[in-house]
């Protein structure tokens, strides 16, 4: 697996919902969390995110390493989340867009070599 190190930071409009969703669903650890500055670290893997309440806006991408990209996009779809279309580049990879609930992008990559 790549170790990209990455940092990405997501505004979201109600970071409870948020958190839950990362955690929950995504299966992201909560390393930290600021309640009087409403905001909270999650990992998994070797991504590192960071979610702030506030208004979302344009921004970076999560990316994120999984052993099998189709298991999660239908683990994911069983849960009531919308997923993306899986991508297969060049017999390499397998991309998956995922969209949490305030519409921050977050893509999972399965590497096939």
């Amino acid at each position: 697996m790549r170790k990209t190190g990455v940092k990405v930071w997501y505004r979201v409009r109600d970071l409870a919902s948020a958190r839950a969703f990362y955690v929950d669903l995504l299966g992201f650890e909560e390393i930290y969390r600021d309640t009087e500055g409403r905001w909270a670290r999650l990992r998994r893997g070797e991504m590192e995110i960071g979610l702030t309440e506030g208004e979302p806006e344009e921004g970076g991408v999560a990316v994120i390493d999984v052993a099998n990209v189709k298991a999660e996009a239908e683990r994911l779809r069983d849960s009531g989340i919308e997923v993306g279309t899986i991508l297969e580049l060049h017999g390499r990879v397998r991309l998956l867009d995922v969209f949490d609930p305030d519409g921050n992008r977050i893509q999972f990559i399965q590497e096939l070599t």
